[in-house]
């Protein structure tokens, strides 16, 4: 028995230095001053930590990050941030893809397939077709840029569809089609903008500060031109 004990700690031990492997740099953090004031401080570069994927799960062609989607989990930075402001730019390149990214996250590996934080949903707009229940579709509004707690992580929506925050209105093209979202997150609050129009948002989250993650759930997406601004 203990024998097997200590085989089993020795898998865990391996399997987490496994997660904290350095992956790629993708991604670039601006400097606040340098857009207050013009300051020419350089951009850095991001670096993403595995957590729990693989690293075949991501790939770097040209200016694009590919996921794979298989197995389901996430990336980190490395770096945590607390206020902040986010550009990313997507596609998904299968109908009903699902996806995302996680704001204020723990990123734990040897936890659950997904982390805790505040999950910015992306979702293809076949999802509603192809994820029916009782025969009838949920509306269009729910297909993309859904914002929620995730691992314990509470918020107040702003457009609430139960605990989660549902767009306004739809604003996402379709697979193939890049899609761009611009997340604003201060001290618990987050505001989403979608292909230029704010349309979702939540306040009061439990948790502020953390990690964010790359979500790899089932389907192949593609992200480009990551940019994060450090809030003061």
């Amino acid at each position: 028995m203990k024998v097997q004990l200590v085989f089993v700690l020795i898998f865990l031990s391996v399997a987490i230095a496994k997660a904290q492997e350095k992956l790629f740099n993708f991604g670039e953090v601006v400097a606040w001053q340098s857009v207050v004031d013009g300051e020419n401080t350089g951009p850095d570069s991001i670096e993403w930590i595995q957590v729990n994927t693989l690293s075949e799960t991501w790939k770097k062609s040209g200016n694009e990050l590919i996921c794979l989607g298989q197995p389901i989990g996430v990336i980190r930075s490395a770096k945590k941030y607390r206020n902040f402001m986010m550009h990313i730019e997507w596609k998904h390149m299968e109908a009903g893809g699902n996806s995302g990214t996680f704001v204020w996250s723990d990123a734990e590996p040897g936890s659950n397939r997904l982390p805790n934080g505040v999950e910015v949903q992306m979702l293809e707009l076949d999802w509603v077709k192809l994820n029916k229940r009782d025969g009838k579709e949920p509306p269009i509004a729910y297909v993309h840029g859904e914002l929620f707690g995730v691992g314990g992580v509470t918020v107040i929506p702003d457009n609430p569809r139960g605990e989660r925050s549902k767009s306004v209105e739809n604003r996402c093209k379709g697979k193939g089609e890049w899609n761009v979202y611009d997340v604003v997150c201060i001290d618990g609050t987050i505001k989403l903008s979608v292909n230029g129009k704010f349309v979702n948002g939540v306040s009061n989250a439990s948790k502020t500060e953390g990690y964010i993650c790359l979500e790899s759930e089932g389907a192949e997406i593609h992200f480009r031109n990551l940019k994060i601004v450090e809030l003061p």
